[in-house]
């Protein structure tokens, strides 16, 4: 493992001169690098006294996918209809765009709705309904291109809570979960919904695949719902592998990035483990940097995927076997230990934007923070939404969260 630099300078995103801010679009989950982190600058560093200014608000169904935005569109799924919906709004105004059905709608005793947010990529948005059917539908258009029944394909069965897994395009392949016998992952065709390879075995779980450099290689990381799988996106093969598995399946939070190694968590108790993965040989091997997997662990992200910010990870701790005690924590990536801990801070999500945590909790209150290891330190609070898991998505000045009921677009500069 090369030495984790986390005292180094902060990476500037981009620099900021005048009034000048940069824009980037949120075309997947948790971003155009799925890390929760966004290169937009020039954003609020407090809140008004009344909260941030809400741009729109417009019904949105029901569903746990975050909002994708992408060419000016912001795009999301839902029940709505008797059908799983890929619905498309303009980004400025929230007017509706298009609306395309996928599948009957989904019900599950743990929500319904689907679950996946949508992937935009070369005019075409990848969609994964709760019930594993993926499906291509043109951009500009909303018109069907191609649907292929994952589970199907891979003689796979549904997850216990939902099929998950939001889609990540690589190449001319659109990767998601599926679980199976040698199927825990697959890849279709960008062009037409073929099964191109799979590989792992074992339960799907609710993670979904990211695409990162590990020890020198660009490799897909899933962690599925027993282990973390490093695959090559050219034809599968497995590289790595890191037992993990957690009770009912249940890792949801997607691995992170850590200089060129990995770092994984799930709630119910399990914990967290920092994977130093390194290659000999063109062989690839993952050993424990460190570990701490127990009641007591200083990061069990339930669903949430923690941010890594100059050597630190923040995050939600919780407690128990999905409890209502959750902490907001920074730990430092390389040793684990435990910086702070904003106890009690309650369920929620994050983002980075602009140097600053981006936070919506479950009571639907939008709450800035300062990125820091020195403490917490609150910048802002409004509450201005309905009850919701998804974090926020920030694009071109604008953040994007819905709930059970709605769509809301929040002015961020």
């Amino acid at each position: 493992m090369r030495t984790l630099i986390h005292r180094s300078l902060h990476v500037l995103l981009a620099t900021v001169v005048g009034c000048s801010w940069t824009h980037a679009d949120w075309p997947q989950f948790l971003g155009e690098k799925r890390d929760g982190s966004s290169s937009e600058t020039a954003l609020l560093d407090a809140f008004p006294e009344e909260g941030p200014e809400v741009v729109w608000r417009v019904p949105g169904g029901v569903g746990m996918s975050a909002v994708t935005v992408a060419d000016g569109l912001a795009i999301t799924t839902m029940n709505d209809s008797g059908k799983q919906l890929l619905v498309a709004f303009d980004a400025k105004t929230g007017e509706r765009a298009w609306q395309t059905g996928l599948a009957a709608e989904y019900k599950n005793g743990q929500g319904d709705g689907p679950r996946a947010t949508a992937a935009v990529s070369g005019g075409v948005v990848y969609a994964f309904t709760g019930d594993g059917v993926l499906c291509a539908v043109d951009q500009k258009t909303g018109e069907l291109i191609w649907r292929t029944d994952a589970l199907q394909a891979c003689r796979a069965s549904e997850s216990e809570y939902g099929m998950s897994s939001s889609p990540l395009v690589v190449g001319d392949s659109v990767i998601v979960h599926v679980g199976g016998r040698g199927t825990a992952v697959a890849a279709f065709g960008t062009s037409d919904g073929r099964l191109l390879w799979s590989a792992g075995s074992g339960p799907a779980g609710y993670s979904s695949p990211t695409l990162m450099k590990v020890a020198g290689k660009q490799q897909i990381v899933s962690l599925t719902g027993e282990k973390a799988l490093g695959i090559d996106p050219s034809d599968g093969a497995v590289l790595w592998t890191y037992e993990f598995e957690t009770p009912y399946a249940c890792n949801t939070a997607n691995p992170v990035s850590v200089d060129g190694d990995v770092f994984i968590s799930a709630g119910e108790n399990h914990g967290c483990v920092f994977i130093d993965v390194e290659e000999s040989g063109g062989k690839f091997a993952a050993m424990e940097h460190w570990a701490s997997v127990d009641s007591k662990s200083v990061m069990r992200n339930e669903w949430q995927t923690s941010v890594l910010v100059d050597g630190y990870l923040y995050g939600f701790d919780n407690v128990g076997a999905a409890g209502p005690t959750t902490h907001l924590t920074c730990i430092d990536a390389d040793t684990g230990e435990t910086v702070w801990r904003k106890t009690r801070f309650g369920k929620g999500n994050l983002v980075l934007a602009d140097g600053k945590l981006w936070i919506t909790t479950m009571d639907g209150e939008l709450v800035l923070a300062k990125v820091s290891p020195d403490g917490y330190e609150e910048l802002g609070r409004a509450k201005l939404f309905g009850r919701t898991r998804q974090s926020l998505s920030i694009a071109d000045g604008l953040g994007y969260i819905r709930d059970n009921q709605e769509v809301v677009c929040i002015k961020l500069r």
